[in-house]
């Protein structure tokens, strides 16, 4: 494989198994909220990078603006909403989804809305919201319902906003978190497993609500709180009430830290990085592998990396890099030729570090191998000796069906599940699959290796992972991986 084939393969892939999923931010000030409200949400994009949107509320009312961010960045593509948008109440959203946020009339008032989530019985309740209300959708592009609209939609049923919340959450079958924007406040509310985070900071004369804890770092927030499970807040210039508390049962989503939360994030306490860095160091610990060097994958891997090369002795080497000060992240040029070519200028290959070493490579996550396998012939045609991948959670077995933060369409997409089919037939107990210490489980992992190609493969065990969170087991969801719900 050539470097520029190499390329053109990672290209492909940190634009088709980017993040895809949503995030969002409210800002609720006595003065103009605009500045905060438009960074806070720009913070956001590494969650999606199909469509971005802001709603505030000022003098004139409600104001709003929606762009597509699939070739340009936020920033861009919102610089002249930022100078002309006024309020003192706003909120956010990044989406790889449907629009948003919205703007809603009904009975409870005008009101915007935003949320991060997945409803997989979309038909059943608007079979339930026609038979009952004789009410209407806007659909979308390709026949599809906005989830927001019909979240919107299960809101208005209830009397108040705060029921209509909770109606929603216990209706939806998935997960949703929920942010509305009223002329008095943001409701802020929590998926009720609490699947995915919602904290809130201050700073003076204003609070803010975000799904990634970082966001308000650098515009002079102070933490405050996280939302529990299911927990309804309202929040004004002035604080932020509990209306409706938190629920006992956790299932917040592992991935969070794995992969797609933001590094200088943290949830439920626990930041990112560290917990990265512990999953690495505990790889490290089962391990007994002689190399070289250690590599993260850019760059979820990068801090998995670095708790492995600090605990096995390794050096931690660098041997490709990637170039991207003038590429946003969503940038895919049409034409082959011009794709291979920005490829090539992209990722930039270290040749010292990769002729005849013996390395170790890690990723924070293995789902259909089309990176790995590029990435693997790549360093083997570059000379290196040995490639002993190491991959920071369990084989992936499930397709997840609370959030929507991959795009894979079946479970035979997952390479795990087609090399399972491969040994056992398409209708095989997964079960035994699950345990690291099954004849089926090192099966599986060997039929993975011979097929990309690596000198040796493991993957990181759940124990090990949710042990590396100082949590407890309990508070997570780890259905991707076992199947438990």
């Amino acid at each position: 494989m050539t470097f520029r084939r190499f390329c053109a393969i990672m290209l492909r892939y940190y634009f088709t198994e980017a993040k895809n999923l949503s995030g969002f931010f409210g800002v609720t000030s006595k003065k103009d909220c605009v500045f905060d409200l438009f960074f806070g949400t720009d913070y956001h994009s590494h969650l999606g990078t199909r469509r971005g949107g802001m709603a505030v509320y000022g003098e004139n009312g409600f104001d709003r603006a929606i762009h597509s961010i699939e070739n340009s960045p936020f920033r861009t593509k919102f610089e002249r909403d930022f100078a002309e948008m006024k309020g003192k109440l706003g909120i956010g959203c990044i989406s790889d989804n449907e629009p948003q946020p919205l703007l809603v009339r009904s009975h409870l008032g005008n009101f915007a809305i935003a949320t991060v989530g997945r409803i997989n019985n979309i038909d059943e309740l608007v079979k339930s919201a026609f038979e009952n209300g004789k009410t209407h959708f806007l659909e979308m592009s390709g026949g599809n319902i906005n989830a927001t609209e019909l979240t919107a939609a299960l809101i208005n049923s209830g009397a108040t906003i705060p029921e209509g919340i909770r109606i929603a959450q216990d209706a939806i079958d998935g997960s949703m978190s929920i942010l509305v924007l009223t002329p008095e406040g943001i409701y802020a509310a929590r998926d009720k497993y609490g699947r995915t985070p919602v904290s809130i900071g201050k700073k003076r004369d204003s609070y803010c609500v975000t799904f990634e804890s970082f966001a308000y770092l650098n515009l002079g927030y102070k933490a405050v709180r996280e939302l529990g499970p299911g927990e309804i807040d309202f929040i004004t210039p002035d604080g932020a009430e509990i209306v409706s508390p938190a629920r006992d049962e956790m299932k917040i989503c592992t991935f969070l830290w794995v992969y797609y939360g933001f590094t200088a994030s943290s949830y439920e306490g626990l930041n990112v990085e560290q917990m990265r860095y512990n999953c690495g160091a505990a790889l490290a610990r089962r391990d007994n592998v002689e190399a070289d060097g250690v590599a993260g994958l850019p760059d979820s891997g990068t801090a998995h990396a670095v708790g492995y090369a600090n605990c096995s002795k390794i050096p931690l080497v660098r041997p490709f890099v990637k170039y991207t000060h003038t590429w946003p992240r969503s940038f895919m040029p049409a034409n082959q030729t011009r794709r291979d070519l920005i490829a090539h200028m992209k990722l930039v290959p270290i040749e010292s570090l990769i002729r005849g070493k013996k390395l170790v490579l890690i990723d924070d996550s293995l789902v259909r191998g089309t990176q790995l396998r590029g990435t693997a012939d790549f360093l083997y045609n570059s000379g290196a000796k040995e490639l002993h991948i190491r991959l920071a959670c369990p084989p992936l077995l499930y397709g997840c069906p609370y959030l929507n933060f991959s795009r894979s369409t079946s479970e035979m997409e997952l390479i795990a599940r087609r090399k399972i089919a491969e040994l056992e037939g398409e209708g095989a107990d997964i079960t035994p699959y699950t345990d690291p210490d099954s004849p089926q489980y090192a099966a599986m992992v060997e039929a993975i290796r011979k097929d990309i190609g690596f000198t040796s493969l493991k993957y990181h065990r759940l124990d090990d992972m949710i042990g590396a969170t100082g949590m407890p087991a309990c508070k997570f969801c780890t259905y991707c991986w076992n199947g438990k719900k």
